[in-house]
């Protein structure tokens, strides 16, 4: 099991294949805060349900300076067939070995029905401008974490204060 990045420390650097096959690299986005989110498995109701809110919130996330990038153990075609269904406009990264969860922290064990089991923890981190990291949250709901980050970055709030 992998240790949990904490705020203050450096974001592991990482690159992957998006739903498009194009590569996505953490340094691509270097001078950006970037909300980088992992989530178990395409197409399963909470995945969808996670994936969907992100892509609502999106203009806000953007409007606030953050770019999102979704990963998850999916192959790129799982991921393009997912994207194109439910019209998801951010980059889907497949990290099928699951190296970069495991360096995030998001990958190990895991309870479900009584059943201990290794795999992947959905897990946000929020990685600032510089690099480093500004929040990591680890066993977060797939319902309503997107609008609880929100408010944790207070994102709502300057949107409206900037209104």
């Amino acid at each position: 099991m992998s240790a949990h990045l904490t705020a203050g420390g450096t974001a592991p650097a990482f690159t992957l294949a998006d739903s498009t096959g194009a590569l996505h690299s953490l340094s691509d986005y270097a001078g950006r805060k970037v909300v980088v989110y992992f989530y178990p498995a395409a197409s399963t109701p909470g995945c969808t349900n996670q994936a969907c809110d992100f892509r609502d919130s999106l203009a806000a996330l953007q409007g606030a300076g953050y770019e999102v990038l979704g990963i998850s153990p999916d192959p790129v075609a799982k991921l393009a067939k997912f994207a194109g269904k439910e019209e998801l406009t951010f980059p889907l990264l497949s990290d099928e070995d699951h190296a970069v969860a495991e360096a995030y922290g998001a990958w190990g064990e895991k309870k479900n029905y009584g059943k201990t089991y290794t795999g992947l923890i959905r897990s946000t981190v929020v990685v600032d401008a510089d690099g480093t990291v500004a929040v990591a949250q680890y066993n977060v709901r797939a319902k309503g974490h997107v609008a609880k980050l929100r408010r944790d970055l207070k994102i709502d709030s300057a949107v409206s204060a900037a209104a």
